[in-house]
């Protein structure tokens, strides 16, 4: 791991929510390669130590727990725990922990509705509350809020996700003009498809068209999980409250945002349209 010169405070600490995998896992890496401590969380403590061993191996420091988002008592021993690690409160949250729930809206139980909005949307505002206010009170931190480009976009069959996802931008909105004057930066990440675990863990009546139109999206990806840690640290740093670093869903947004009614005409196409726009986005 090829070390930069740290773009954060001396020292710093970071906490990452569903870091034992994927992006999680991407975005320990890199913070690690700017220098920054960083707390491994996730539900799977043998992912989560996978994952830390990766960080030390590439010479960074790396601390675990074990953490379920959707309980707002285990995040806010957390933030004890982060304390405990970095001996001081943590300077960086990565809100990362994340599920999919997928298939025709009329077959999605309420079970499914309940899990995904536990973890997806729960799990952010928990990870808010939790450690937002040690960060406004000495005027420093940044909150890296996961969402989605389905929170810009909300294709068809996806309505469990995009609800939830497009909560965390709007609560992502909220906290950036909220927090601002405090010295908090907040970014929300809309990465649209690269290659992860999400898929083999999903839920909900997902056929087999869709689930290959997803994956094959995943594979074709000139940007995968190492480039969008990297743009989401960046933009954190940074200080943008948008970080979308694809090409195909920044166009797509801008699509939207010109003509929204005509953006969900076309992808009420269906599957297949979907698929076209995708592939002329990518």
């Amino acid at each position: 791991m090829a070390r930069r010169t740290s773009e954060f405070p001396r020292d710093a600490g970071a906490v990452v929510t569903g870091g034992g995998s994927g992006l999680g896992r991407a975005l320990s890496l890199e913070l690690a390669r700017r220098g920054v401590r960083v707390l491994v969380t996730d539900v799977d403590r043998d992912a989560a130590e996978t994952t830390a061993g990766g960080v030390r191996d590439a010479g960074g420091v790396a601390f675990v727990e074990t953490c379920d988002v959707r309980s707002e008592s285990e995040v806010f021993k957390l933030a004890d725990a982060a304390r405990d690690h970095f001996g001081r409160d943590a300077d960086i949250v990565c809100n990362n922990a994340g599920v999919a729930v997928a298939g025709p809206f009329a077959d999605i139980s309420s079970d499914d509705w309940k899990w995904i909005i536990d973890v997806n949307l729960w799990g952010v505002i928990h990870g808010c509350r939790a450690f937002a206010p040690a960060m406004q009170e000495r005027r420093r931190g940044y909150i890296l809020n996961v969402a989605s480009a389905a929170g810009l976009l909300c294709a068809p069959q996806m309505a469990p996700y995009n609800v939830t996802k497009s909560a965390v931008v709007g609560l992502s909105e909220t906290l950036f003009s909220e927090f601002k004057p405090r010295g908090v930066r907040v970014s929300v990440l809309c990465p649209t498809f690269f290659q992860t675990q999400i898929m083999a863990s999903s839920r909900g009546p997902v056929d087999g068209e869709m689930r290959g139109l997803a994956e094959k999206a995943m594979t074709r990806s000139k940007v995968q999980a190492p480039e969008v840690a990297s743009q989401a640290i960046d933009g954190l740093r940074a200080g943008r409250l948008y970080v979308v670093p694809m090409s195909d869903g920044r166009v797509a947004w801008r699509l939207k945002r010109a003509n929204p009614q005509r953006f969900h005409a076309l992808l009420a196409g269906g599957l297949e349209r979907v698929g076209q726009l995708l592939g002329r986005l990518g």
